[in-house]
């Protein structure tokens, strides 16, 4: 699935991100890099709202595991667990999320445990930026669930 193909699933299948205005920007197997405007995304200051920032950090990190499982042939349902977000500078432009693959091992631990339970957690990170800085970080644990047999 390249980025343009998964941008219109996003949009299908997940339909806020449409509204926010999501494009994955890309994807090399390692790390994946959403984008979104800041005109559908502004708060009353005039910066980017927090829901939207968070939303992003969210999506670059669901759309990593999905796009990681889908290559491996693994039918699944993945849903965030848990999130949490860091905000650190006002976003007063486009922003983008970018997420990288967990370090091997954990990897390896998930898909282990996904074929053996037909369940398992995984934790990544995204790191928002612009033009001005950093915006934040989002830190996420999603769940994935094998079809029952």
């Amino acid at each position: 699935m390249n980025p343009n193909e998964l941008t219109t699933y996003i949009h299908k299948h997940i339909p806020i991100t449409f509204n926010l205005g999501a494009k994955v920007e890309e994807y090399n197997g390692e790390s994946i890099i959403i984008s979104a405007p800041i005109e559908p995304n502004l708060n009353h200051r005039n910066t980017a709202f927090g829901g939207s920032i968070s939303a992003l950090g969210i999506l670059s990190g669901w759309a990593l595991i999905f796009l990681k499982l889908r290559e491996l042939g693994i039918k699944n349902r993945l849903v965030i667990q848990k999130s949490s977000f860091d905000f650190f500078e006002p976003i007063e432009n486009e922003f983008k999320a970018c997420c990288c693959m967990p370090a091997n091992d954990e990897w390896n631990k998930f898909i282990n445990t996904l074929n053996r339970h037909g369940r398992a957690r995984i934790s990544v990170q995204s790191k928002i930026e612009s033009q001005n800085g950093d915006g934040g970080k989002h830190f996420g644990t999603y769940v994935a669930i094998l079809p029952e047999k």
